[in-house]
């Protein structure tokens, strides 16, 4: 992989093609359908200032090579908002780059200044070279997650 560094930034609008063919390749790994809908709707969501929705892009010899949507959460229990990864992927050509630690370290950051309390997120269990990055970066909780689908009244 040489000696490429790698830098984290705010997505820009430039981005779009490199951004969508990331956001796919996670969607890919999460065995999602594939919906260009989705993806379309979520770089909207990114571009547009008066939604949550944020992203941070990880660029190595000038090619985007990862990406990490993320949003601020209020936390009710502390009366404090943290910011929430949404999403964390890096192109697997380049895995073992730096490029997750990297965004981790830029979402960390950016959350200090912001004077957030917590970066929070999830991923699937049984995602083991992702969670060895993760136990190193963060504390595992002991909070189970469910999903509850809405019902018409």
């Amino acid at each position: 992989m040489g000696d490429a560094t790698v830098t984290v930034r705010a997505v820009e609008a430039t981005d779009e093609a490199a951004w969508k063919a990331l956001y796919r390749g996670y969607r890919d790994f999460y065995r999602l359908e594939p919906d260009d809908a989705v993806v379309d709707r979520v770089w909207a969501w990114i571009q547009d200032a008066t939604t949550v929705v944020e992203g941070l892009v990880a660029e190595r010899d000038g090619q985007l090579v990862g990406l990490a949507n993320h949003r601020a959460f209020h936390r009710p229990s502390s009366g404090t908002i943290g910011t929430y990864l949404d999403g964390l992927f890096v192109d697997p050509a380049v895995r073992r780059s730096g490029a997750a630690t990297a965004l981790l370290a830029r979402l960390r950051e950016d959350a200090a200044a912001q004077g957030r309390s917590v970066v929070r997120w999830i991923t699937a269990s049984d995602n083991a070279d992702a969670r060895a990055l993760y136990d190193r970066e963060a504390a595992e909780t002991r909070w189970v997650t469910y999903d509850m689908a809405p019902t018409p009244r």
